[in-house]
């Protein structure tokens, strides 16, 4: 266990993204103060060395930082309300979720009244560079605080751009998981479309990865649809990301923003869902994709 002598950290949401931030967190000296609904993931968390707490609570009474990392709103605004009837000193809330604004503003001004201070800083990276602290965060909010916190970020991440005033950190992931929801059906297409033309997977990934068709994307997915696996190692779950698809779509309808190539790729995802994909990592999106083509592989699809 980290002996926690960088300080305390609270983490709130101890899943695919939550965990990896508190696992990265304690190795790089701090002390972390976890929760999660989930009693197997608490169990995971305190084998690798962190501080589970009762609840949002105790997490707040236990840190002067707080990074929630939640799945859906509703959790956000039940995190927002113990926090608050804790009524503990001034604590900064760091959301790292993808919400509408609408949601984080609402969690903002809760806690404002309450005297705390809450920063939009949602994080651009798949479960998978969470591990090894691929991270970017799109930091936003009080400028001061940010700066303060860069020595925490620096403990799970390897990049925090301060974009500006609360909310534009959720815009910026916005338009960042666009092009992740497009470039990876496009991925799952290209690769279709070469097995179906003959060619080996692992050959069509070691090509593409090394011409001007690659993309980060390409090249954390494409290996899950080389090996037909799509559940041996989630980075994020179809089910999860249909939230974000959400998110992203009805921001860009709200602002009048036409999102042809985004609108035609969430059309895969959500036969991935009807297919019985939930739980599978959103590479999936190439088994449907395979189905639709009459490709068959000549072995079983592995599933977690």
């Amino acid at each position: 266990m980290a002996s926690g002598k960088k300080g305390a950290v609270g983490i709130v949401g101890l899943g695919i993204m939550g965990g990896s931030f508190a696992q990265n967190l304690v190795a790089a000296g701090w002390r972390v103060i976890g929760y999660d609904i989930a009693p197997a993931r608490r169990r995971a968390m305190a084998r690798a060395g962190v501080e589970i707490a009762s609840d949002a609570g105790e997490v707040a009474r236990k840190a002067k930082t707080i990074i929630t990392s939640l799945p859906n709103p509703k959790a956000l605004a039940a995190t927002v309300d113990t926090i608050v009837k804790a009524k503990v000193p001034r604590r900064v809330i760091v959301e790292a979720s993808t919400f509408t604004l609408e949601d984080k503003t609402a969690a903002e001004a809760k806690l404002r009244k309450a005297g705390h201070v809450m920063l939009d800083c949602p994080m651009s990276g798949t479960g998978a560079q969470a591990k090894v602290k691929d991270l970017v965060v799109y930091a936003s909010g009080d400028t001061g605080e940010i700066k303060k916190l860069k020595s925490m970020f620096a403990g799970f991440t390897r990049a925090v751009h301060d974009v500006g005033a609360f909310g534009n950190g959720s815009r910026m992931k916005y338009v960042a998981n666009l092009l992740v929801a497009i470039h990876n059906v496009a991925t799952a297409e290209a690769m279709v479309l070469g097995i179906k033309g003959g060619l080996p997977p692992q050959l069509i990934f070691d090509l593409i990865k090394t011409g001007a068709g690659n993309s980060r994307i390409f090249e954390l997915r494409a290996p899950m649809m080389v090996k037909d696996d799509y559940g041996s190692n989630v980075t994020m779950k179809i089910a999860v990301w249909q939230k974000d698809m959400d998110v992203i779509g009805g921001y860009a309808r709200k602002i009048h923003v036409p999102t042809p190539m985004f609108d035609a790729s969430a059309a895969i995802y959500t036969k991935a869902r009807k297919s019985g994909l939930d739980d599978q990592d959103t590479a999936a999106v190439c088994a449907v994709l395979e189905k639709m083509a009459g490709v068959k592989r000549g072995k079983a699809r592995k599933r977690a």
